[in-house]
């Protein structure tokens, strides 16, 4: 969390010419978790943010639930900083979300959950646009499809 948001922060503004007051995060899978966490936590830095295939409630999911556990400590109310979902219901706010998500996708339901960050934004209105695409699964293959569209979001909201 620290190396995105302040150390490649600095590398960036300090060896690229590039509007520190128009930046975009966007990630796949737990890095796609990240950059909603990310963008919730910072919204004064990230203008738009988008995300491929993401962990939406990493506290409830098997796999991330442990990794959770074991880098956090066994207390979950120190996890809520780290859940997309709990930073919603917290009162974190992000202007727009976009998030794609193949239908075919092996961790769609056991740990992905999309319908679970569909509905943690309506209930704290924040706009979600997610996108189901039939018959993509969770791999590279997808994420290449699909990352022009990403590109086009980003390039609308920082412009």
């Amino acid at each position: 969390y620290s190396y995105v948001t302040s150390e490649l922060q600095s590398k960036i503004l300090s060896s690229f010419p590039v509007d520190s007051l128009k930046q975009g995060i966007m990630g796949h899978s737990m890095g796609g978790h990240g950059a909603l966490v990310m963008a919730l936590r910072n919204p004064k830095l990230f203008k738009s943010c988008s995300a491929i295939a993401p962990i939406c409630q990493p506290s409830t999911a098997p796999w991330s639930f442990e990794a959770f556990k074991r880098y956090l400590g066994p207390d979950t109310q120190n996890w809520r900083l780290y859940d997309t979902t709990c930073l919603l219901d917290d009162g974190y706010k992000f202007p727009k979300f976009l998030v794609d998500q193949g239908s075919e996708d092996e961790f769609l339901k056991t740990g992905l959950k999309p319908e679970v960050l569909k509905e943690a934004c309506k209930r704290n209105q924040v706009d979600l646009e997610l996108i189901y695409h039939e018959g993509y699964d969770h791999s590279y293959y997808f994420i290449s499809t699909i990352l022009g569209n990403h590109l086009r979001w980003h390039n609308k909201y920082l412009r």
